[in-house]
């Protein structure tokens, strides 16, 4: 993360002199998005319904909140349920700017890094655009069997019609609850939404809770696994993230007695295609969102897969929803008139 980042990073933790200087451009940017949204409410902007219900996860704060572990575990859970699952996602950061379906094998240059990571772990069919109600129609034209469209972020993408939203927060919560730039709101909150996860260890408000954890072994671009406490002794390691929060990363790794002689924050989606920043012969270890684009250049590097599981009230609630849900002939309204407890 870069110093200017980080700064107003820390300056969306609470209403301090930079905050109050940015508040006339947060005000101009809040009365934006609400003339956005009274056009969609009006039908002044045309939404879409896809043929099959959708339901959307995404965030209302600037930056990542844990939306892309949040989606893989719904996806797992809705295919245990026996339900055909696809999933839509912007494809944020790739080199294409045209819509295409998703491989396990796919170039991450060219899908996103998120996507690729869901489709790897999930085996789900899944398409990645800009229009993500046309990545829904692209989906739906390869898999015709599909029951249910999980849409990777978009809770602000009004263009598409949805059944479900799930609003996703970390620990940050809603921060000093401005919107971009004096604080880190995109959107107003609260707003109506179906269900509330949190995804950090300190919920700063009601919501479902979700535990969070590295795993016992890393992996190599082989499949070799290394467990951590063999790596816990070694002194030649560099831990490299290119997510988000990066420090999360680090933090956990230390949790579970992994010890990094050096970390290296990168920006989020960062490509790996600049010169290596770390030392020639280190051992790096990364995310997994990382690890693709990182053995291009770097094949023995070590991904840490996270472990990540929403309590299980969570997905009672959200099985209630879908009972209702797929049990009737017709959609639900893109409207929510309640808001998630």
């Amino acid at each position: 993360m870069s110093a200017a980042a980080d700064l107003l990073h820390r300056a969306w933790r609470r209403r301090g002199p930079l905050a109050w200087l940015l508040s006339p451009f947060a005000l101009l940017f809040g009365a934006l998005g609400a003339g956005r949204r009274l056009a969609y409410r009006r039908g002044w902007k045309p939404t879409h319904r896809l043929p099959v219900p959708v339901l959307v996860v995404g965030n209302v704060v600037a930056g990542g909140a844990g939306k892309t572990p949040v989606v893989i575990a719904l996806v797992q859970h809705l295919q245990r349920r026996g339900l055909r699952v696809g999933v839509v996602s912007r494809g944020y950061g790739r080199r294409t700017p045209e819509g295409l379906l998703v491989q396990p094998g796919s170039d991450p240059r060219d899908t996103g890094d998120e996507p690729l990571l869901i489709a790897r772990a999930t085996g789900a069919p899944l398409a990645v655009d800009r229009d993500r109600a046309a990545a829904g129609r692209r989906l739906l034209a390869a898999h015709p069997e599909l029951q249910l469209i999980v849409s990777d972020d978009g809770l602000q993408h009004l263009a598409l019609a949805r059944d479900l939203e799930i609003c996703v927060f970390d620990d940050r919560g809603i921060g000093n609850g401005w919107w971009l730039p004096a604080g880190p709101l995109r959107e107003s909150w609260p707003r109506p939404c179906d269900l509330v996860l949190h995804t950090g260890a300190r919920p700063a408000f009601a919501g479902f809770t979700a535990q969070r954890a590295l795993a016992d072994a890393a992996v190599g671009r082989d499949g070799q696994r290394v467990p951590l406490a063999e790596l816990a002794s070694r002194q030649d390691l560099v831990a490299v993230a290119g997510i988000a929060q990066p420090q999360n990363f680090f933090d956990m790794l230390r949790a579970r007695g992994v010890q990094p002689a050096q970390c290296i924050a990168l920006p989020d989606h960062h490509d790996f295609e600049a010169p290596a920043p770390w030392p020639e012969g280190a051992q790096l270890l990364c995310t997994e969102k990382d690890a693709a684009k990182l053995w291009r250049v770097a094949p023995g590097a070590l991904a840490v897969p996270l472990h990540f599981a929403p309590e299980a009230a969570f997905f009672a609630a959200l099985d209630a929803r879908l009972e209702t849900l797929l049990g009737q002939g017709s959609r639900l309204s893109s409207a929510h008139g309640h808001q998630a407890a």
